[in-house]
Order: C-alpha cells, then sequence, then structure tokens
C-alpha cells in the first residue's frame, strides 16, 4: 500500500501498476471472505433476497434507460430547464426536511419521556407495594407474642401507631386504603375489650377479640392520620374509621359499604359519588342521634353524642342513601350541606341551627 502511495506521488506509472495489481491480488481473497461470510453467515435468508432482488432491480432500471433511448427523452424533456429555480425548490424542500426532523425528534423525545415516566410509575407502586409488605410484617411481629396472640402493651401501641403515621404520610389513595383495610380487617382499629388489671384483650369465644364501643382501647389509633388525605375512588368497605378525625378528607367515588363513622369528624370532607350503602353515622336511634361532644360523653344506648360530625360535608350525588342516613345528615350537616343531599331535606328539622 505504501508503495502504491509513493509510486503515485512520484508519478512512477509502471511501478504503481504493478504495486497495485499485487495489493488487489492480496486484499481480494480476505475482502470476498468477509463479505462472503456476512452474506451467507450473518443475514437472514429473506436478507440476502431482498440484496439482490434490489441489485437486480437497479440493474434492470439502468439497463432500459440505456438501451430504450429513455436518458435521450429525458435529455430532450429537461432541456432549457431554469436550474436555479429548480436550485431554490430544492433548498425549500430541504428546509421542509429539517423541520419535519425536527418534528420527528421532538415526537422521538415525547415518547422517551412517556415511557420513562410509565416505567417510573410502576417501579413506584413496586416499591410502595414492598413498604407496606415490610409495614405488615413489622406491625404483625410488634404487636404479637411467639403463640400468635394480642399482646399490646402501651409502648408497643405507641410505636404502632407512629409507624402508621409515617407510612400514611407517604402512600398514595390506593396504599392509604390497602392499610386501613389491613387494620380494620385485622381489628387493630377497633375498641378492644380490656382486662381491667393486665389490659390485655379479652377473647369473644369466637376466635376472635371482643369489641367494647364503649370502654374499649383500640391497638391503633388513627386520630387524625387521615385529616386532609386524598382516598378518592378507593375501596373502604367494612373498614373501622369511628372516632377518627377526617376534617377535609377526600372520599370522591369510595365505595363505603358497611364503614363505621360513627363519631368521626368529617367536617369539611366530600362524598361526591360515593357509595354510602350501610355506613354507620350513629349509634341508637335516629331520633334521639347526635354529634360527638367534647364536653359530654356518648351514650350508645340512645346515641346522644355518638354519631359523625357532618358539618359542611358535600353529599353530592350520593348513593345507597338509607332514610335513617339522610335523616341524620340533613339534621346535623347544617344548610349548606343540606343543598347536597340526594332527596333533599323537606320535613326534617336543621338541629344543627346553621
Amino acid at each position: 500500500m505504501v508503495t502504491v502511495l509513493v509510486a503515485w506521488g512520484l508519478d512512477w506509472d509502471a511501478v504503481g501498476v504493478v504495486a497495485a495489481l499485487v495489493l488487489g491480488a492480496l486484499s481480494f481473497p480476505l475482502v470476498w471472505t468477509s463479505t462472503y461470510h456476512w452474506f451467507t453467515e450473518d443475514l437472514t435468508e429473506q436478507q440476502r433476497q431482498f440484496i439482490v432482488a434490489s441489485l437486480g432491480l437497479s440493474l434492470t432500471v439502468v439497463a432500459l434507460i440505456a438501451m430504450t433511448g429513455a436518458m435521450d427523452w429525458i435529455r430532450g424533456r429537461f432541456q432549457g430547464t431554469n436550474w436555479d429555480a429548480v436550485g431554490a425548490l430544492a433548498e425549500g424542500f430541504g428546509a421542509l426536511g429539517q423541520i419535519l426532523v425536527a418534528l420527528l425528534a421532538a415526537y422521538v423525545a415525547w415518547r422517551q419521556y412517556v415511557i420513562s415516566r410509565d416505567l417510573t410509575t410502576q417501579q413506584n407502586r413496586i416499591t410502595q407495594q414492598q413498604t407496606i409488605d415490610s409495614y405488615f410484617q413489622g406491625i404483625a411481629d410488634l404487636i404479637l407474642d411467639d403463640e400468635g396472640l394480642l399482646e399490646d402493651w402501651p409502648p408497643e401501641r405507641a410505636i404502632a401507631e407512629g409507624r402508621t403515621a409515617a407510612i400514611l404520610g407517604g402512600l398514595d389513595a390506593e396504599g392509604k386504603a390497602k392499610i386501613i383495610r389491613f387494620l380494620s380487617g385485622a381489628k387493630l382499629l377497633s375498641p378492644l375489650k380490656r382486662d381491667r388489671r393486665l389490659g390485655r384483650a379479652i377473647f369473644d369465644g369466637l376466635g376472635g377479640y371482643e369489641e367494647d364501643i364503649e370502654y374499649g382501647v383500640r391497638v391503633i389509633n388513627l386520630g387524625s392520620m387521615l385529616a386532609g388525605a386524598d382516598l378518592s375512588g378507593t375501596d373502604l368497605r367494612w373498614t373501622e374509621l369511628s372516632d377518627a378525625n377526617l376534617t377535609g378528607t377526600l372520599f370522591r367515588n369510595c365505595n363505603l359499604t358497611r364503614a363505621n363513622l360513627a363519631g368521626a369528624i368529617l367536617q369539611g370532607a366530600d362524598f361526591t359519588n360515593a357509595d354510602l350503602s350501610r355506613v354507620r353515622f350513629f349509634y341508637g336511634t335516629v331520633e334521639q342521634a347526635s354529634p360527638r361532644d367534647r364536653l359530654n360523653p356518648p351514650n350508645f344506648r340512645t346515641g346522644a353524642q355518638t354519631g359523625a360530625v357532618v358539618e359542611d360535608v358535600n353529599f353530592t350525588n350520593v348513593k345507597n342513601l338509607s332514610e335513617e342516613q339522610r335523616y341524620y345528615c340533613c339534621a346535623w350537616s347544617g344548610s349548606r350541606s343540606r343543598e347536597t343531599i340526594p332527596g333533599g331535606c323537606e320535613g326534617i328539622p336543621n338541629k344543627l341551627g346553621r
């Protein structure tokens, strides 16, 4: 190769021709072997057929143009053409092509963003589920003894409440709902009857623990953990939310079938389109039931001071609202909320007085 370059530079034509022939003779077998291996081994049968067909088609077009006189006809058609105008038109098409390339690049970038966002969302869901599973296991290890019996001393209850508050603060609506369903199903949010000496939960004789709505102690007291939370669109059936502070909580499109909201503070909550089938708002009779009171203890026989605080609650388009529920909500929700209750509040007194 060096000899060819030197001969070319010094105009040694004879030496250059001989050197070029020798270089070609040495290079051709190597190129041919690599090309043949690539063509026969690396390419599929369909790819080889496509390459051969493309070469054949190109040769056909060139041969037809050369042998049919088409080239003379083409020259005649373009004779006298204003090539300056053609050049300007080509520049215009070039600019249009650049715009299309920029749009394509923007589309590709947008698709990459969408894919990245979806992957991030999926990864966040997996991470959240792992966090929830770890919480379930941690709570079980904390409050159960080696025999699987409930053993929740005050320090353990405090730690359980702290862990619950921490995890609820970092989950989305569905994650919060999973935690609430787990705690409700395990009766960790229910007031359990206790041994007056040791404070241990008492069995009910049916394989579970006996509830005591009047004097019972909960393993975990939600308090204000869910105040202002967004629980929209979640499944909260059979959940225990009694006495919880749910001020401003969003329950839009929730399924709250058989949820217990007695004594809960629901002031400013939003139940738009929620399913309130058999939801408990109070104990006792609807005529005597009234919202919880800071000064007076609840009377679970009559229902006085056992009900939920429903002032300024949005009941727009709630589903499966019973007559007792409607009466209680109309009586104690206030004038603004009464306008949102399906079926209206005609004939039901406004006991709240405002």
